[in-house]
Formats: structure tokens, C-alpha cells, sequence
């Protein structure tokens, strides 16, 4: 039998990994939810929940085909011994994976696995990053080139193998989950990602360019794929080409605005997972060695248990925050003010406030989520920094305080002039530090501080050379726009 394994591509169409092993024979689709990765400090329970609905959807869809989807619990070497010890497994077809560390390693020691046992394994790309890759040269015109080939329609029919246990897909418990109360998450499976992609295309979509960066209009006009491309309910190439053919159609200016718009950042979705795949390390190190020890001081966990929990003080960072662990998505910029905060004002190194963010991101997607962490750290060396000022983003983002208002009813006495800024009215003491918190930090000061001091790093004698050496390994090969590298290039996942 050839084994179809379902990793983050839970669909049956444009799926050449199924495709190509139902045109040989009988085949086993498979599924493994393997406890150890769901016990990695970047994921969370919202996130198998988006899983396991899209689980259901392909095992129908795989039904309907004539073969069962099967599931199992636990270690991915040890279910494929057990098959094989049931039926000889021929071949194990699968897309390539760009994940977590987890996931490197354990790829690594399937491919062990199927060298002892003589199982050849046949990977496919399932996006727009390219394995092996040696240089940014010419990768955009590859990526391109794959995104316009033909979709891979699903098998007509599947021959299954017979006697196998489907067995019963697991929960959240099951798998060692807490609790995740995550009330507004979007649902999973392949009827909810075509239904988003058609409204957006269609409806959603025509004033995504302007609304994409409030999240009062985002909500509603962003795309709200990423989690369906995240968990492969929907193949980005069928999100690329679907949104080509409307951008031919469009014939109003905001429309063909919003779709280009739209279309550049399918293309820097791939761009930044790129960066992962060639440089694992994102995950763990400071892409740029400089910046190593720069926050190594002892962990503040008030202040991350403050900005984590949406209590910091400054509304409409906590509005944002708590949104996020309500909803499990937010838009790119609030992503990028959310992170851009921890790191500056409140001084924290990335990788724990990178590790909540991708637990609440239902969306979350390694080789996207690491990169840009350490892009609005600062700790990349090519990209400039980018301060944000989260009073000025609320007066930009919610002028009117309506955000503020729906997460943030502790300030339901505070006029809306002082709304942003509540420690500036003189009725203040009536609510700081009674209903909610004054702010843990003077975010105007504590932004000048970190400012310098990142500035001063960058001024040190040999941070240039080597920031030049990781552009020329991973930056945009783009022709620039007049824009400052960087300054326009938000949080990957803007597109949502």
C-alpha cells in the first residue's frame, strides 16, 4: 500500500501527494496527531480545534472518494510500523513541511525511518518555497512560475486499504490540551475556506487596501484565509490563481487596488516561510549575532503577565490583546504593535511574547511568525526598526474609541477625549488602579530608551557588514519601491 500522509494540507483537491499515490493503487490517507508536538510552547488548543474540524471535513471528502481518512495518536515512526507490520507500506507520500523545530526533527527521523525499512518517500511542494535553495536570486520568478501551474484536481475514485481501523479523531484532553477559551475563532474545513475566499473575492474584499489596518474594519474585509492556508484547507496556489482571475475581471479601481494589494501579500506569505526553511536557527537565535544578550536582563514576568493577560494600562494595546485571546486572529498591524511593544517599551527579549502570540495565532504559521517576530524586535540587522507608538495607532486606528470601548469596559466612565490617553483626565484616580491599571510603563520614555539603545547597536563597528550578508541571504530581491526597507512590510500575515 503507498501511505498518504496529511500533515498542514488537509484537502483533497490540488493535493499532488494524493493524487499521485491513488494513480498507482490502493492507498492508506493517514493522519497522526502526535502528543509531543502538541506539547511545544507554540501551540494551544484553538489551534488543533481549527485542526480537528478541518479532520472531519477530509475525512468526509476522502469518503465520498472511496477511501477512509485514518487517524492515530502518537509517535509517526511507530504508527508506520504498525502498517507496515499489517501491510506492506510501498511508498509514504507527503507535502513538504515548513514547521516548527518539532517538526524538522521529527521529518528527519521519518526519513531514517523509511531508509531502514527501504520506503521510498516522495515530499511535494504544496506552496511557494522552494527546497533546496541556495540564494534569494531568481526565487521570486520561481515561486511566481509554480503558483501559475495547473491546480492537481482531486482522484476521481481511490482504491483503500481494506481492514485498517479508521480510528476516532482526538480531542484537546486527548492530546494533553488545557482549556482555551477562544470564543470568536474562525471554524475550520474546506466548505468554510471556499466560502471565505468567494466573499472576499467577491464582496469582502473591495475596500481591503484601506480597511486592512484598523481592527474596527479588518475584521470583516481582510481576507481571513490565513488560517485555512496555515492548516491547508486551502492551497495557496488555489488563493493565488483564484484571486489573478478576479483581478482580470475587476473593472473598479478600488477593486483592482484591493486585489493587487491582496496578491503581494500571497507573494510575501512565501517570502518570509522562505526564510525559515533556509534558516532554521529564526526560531531560536537573533538572526543578527549583535543583538544577542541585548535584552538578557532578569525576566520581568508582571510586566509580561500585564501585556499577555491585556492589562498594561495603555488601552488600546490591552483592547488589541485581549481581542487576540478572544478572537485568535487580529490584523497585521495590530500584530506588529502588539510585538513591536513587548520588545521596545517593555524591554522583553522575543521568544516568550513570540511564544504566546503564535499559542493565541489560530493562523499561526512557524516559517511567517518567527521571522516577523524578529522583525519588529529589531533583532534582524537588515530591516529597520519600527517603534510603534500604540497611543498614536489608537488615535490612528480607533479615532473614535469604539475598539476600546468593546474590550475595554473598565473605561466606560472615562470621556472620549482622554479615552486613549485615560491617566490625562482629571477624573483619572475615580478608575486607575481601581477598575483598571495605570499604565506599567511611560511608553513615550521608555520608547526613546530603547530607541537609543537599538540605534547605538546598529552605529557599533561591524553590524553593518553582517546586517548586509543576511539581507543578501534573505532579503527582497524586489525592485524598491522608494519606501525604507522594511517600513512597509508588516506582519506577513497582513493579508487575513
Amino acid at each position: 500500500m503507498n501511505v498518504v500522509w496529511f500533515k498542514r494540507d488537509l484537502r483533497t483537491s490540488d493535493h499532488r501527494a494524493l493524487s499521485e499515490a491513488a494513480s498507482l493503487g490502493p492507498i492508506l490517507p493517514l493522519y497522526v496527531a502526535e502528543p509531543e508536538l502538541w506539547r511545544q510552547p507554540d501551540v494551544s488548543a484553538r489551534q488543533w480545534s481549527f485542526a480537528s474540524e478541518c479532520l472531519l471535513s477530509l475525512r468526509a471528502e476522502l469518503a465520498a472518494l472511496g477511501a477512509p481518512l485514518v487517524v492515530r495518536v502518537g509517535d509517526i515512526r511507530e504508527v508506520l510500523t504498525a502498517l507496515n507490520a499489517h501491510t506492506t507500506v510501498t511508498a509514504l507520500y507527503s507535502h513538504e513541511e515548513t514547521g516548527n523545530g518539532w517538526t524538522f526533527d521529527r521529518d528527519r527521523a521519518v526519513r531514517s525511518w523509511c531508509r531502514e525499512h527501504g520506503v521510498p518517500w516522495h515530499e511535494y511542494p504544496q506552496n511557494g518555497v522552494l527546497r533546496p535553495h541556495k540564494q534569494r536570486n531568481g526565487w521570486a520568478a520561481q515561486r511566481n512560475r509554480r503558483m501559475a501551474e495547473p491546480l492537481v484536481h482531486p482522484p476521481f475514485a481511490i482504491k483503500a486499504v481494506r481492514g485498517v481501523d479508521p480510528g476516532q479523531i482526538p480531542g484537546a484532553g486527548d492530546l494533553g490540551l488545557g482549556i482555551d477559551n477562544c470564543p470568536g475563532r474562525q471554524a475550520g474545513g474546506r466548505q468554510a475556506a471556499i466560502a471565505t475566499l468567494e466573499s472576499f473575492l467577491t464582496e469582502r474584499g473591495a475596500t481591503y487596501r484601506r480597511a486592512m489596518s484598523s481592527p474596527l474594519t479588518a475584521e470583516t474585509q481582510c481576507s481571513r484565509l490565513s488560517p485555512h492556508l496555515a492548516w491547508g484547507s486551502l492551497s495557496m496556489k488555489e488563493a493565488q490563481q483564484a484571486t489573478t482571475l478576479r483581478l482580470q475581471q475587476a473593472t473598479a479601481k478600488p477593486w483592482a487596488e484591493s486585489l493587487k494589494s491582496f496578491s503581494s501579500r500571497l507573494h510575501w506569505h512565501c517570502h518570509f516561510m522562505q526564510k525559515l526553511e533556509d534558516e532554521p536557527s529564526i526560531e531560536h537565535s537573533n538572526l543578527h549575532p549583535a543583538y544577542n544578550g541585548l535584552r538578557q536582563t532578569p525576566d520581568d514576568s508582571a510586566s509580561f503577565e500585564s501585556w499577555r493577560r491585556g492589562e498594561t494600562g495603555v488601552p488600546f494595546v490591552d483592547a488589541c490583546m485581549r481581542y487576540l485571546n478572544a478572537a485568535g486572529w487580529i490584523n497585521f498591524r495590530m500584530r506588529a504593535m502588539l510585538m513591536s511593544f513587548a520588545s521596545y517599551q517593555l524591554w522583553l527579549d522575543w521568544r516568550k511574547p513570540g511564544e504566546h502570540l503564535a499559542r493565541q495565532f489560530t493562523d499561526y504559521e512557524p516559517g511567517i511568525h518567527w521571522s516577523q517576530v524578529q522583525m519588529q524586535s529589531g533583532t534582524t540587522g537588515m530591516n529597520t526598526p519600527r517603534i510603534y507608538n500604540p497611543v498614536k495607532q489608537g488615535y490612528d486606528q480607533d479615532p473614535r474609541g469604539e475598539f476600546i470601548r468593546r474590550w475595554i469596559p473598565e473605561l466606560e466612565s472615562v470621556p472620549d477625549a482622554f479615552l486613549q490617553e485615560p491617566w490625562r483626565w482629571e477624573g483619572h484616580r475615580a478608575v486607575l488602579d481601581k477598575h483598571y491599571p495605570a499604565p506599567i510603563v511611560d511608553h513615550l520614555a521608555a520608547r526613546k530608551r530603547a530607541s537609543d539603545r537599538i540605534h547605538a547597536l546598529r552605529r557599533a563597528s561591524g553590524h553593518r557588514a553582517l546586517a548586509t550578508d543576511i539581507a543578501r541571504r534573505h532579503g527582497s530581491r524586489k525592485r524598491s519601491t522608494g519606501r525604507r526597507q522594511g517600513s512597509s512590510r508588516q506582519w506577513s500575515m497582513d493579508f487575513t
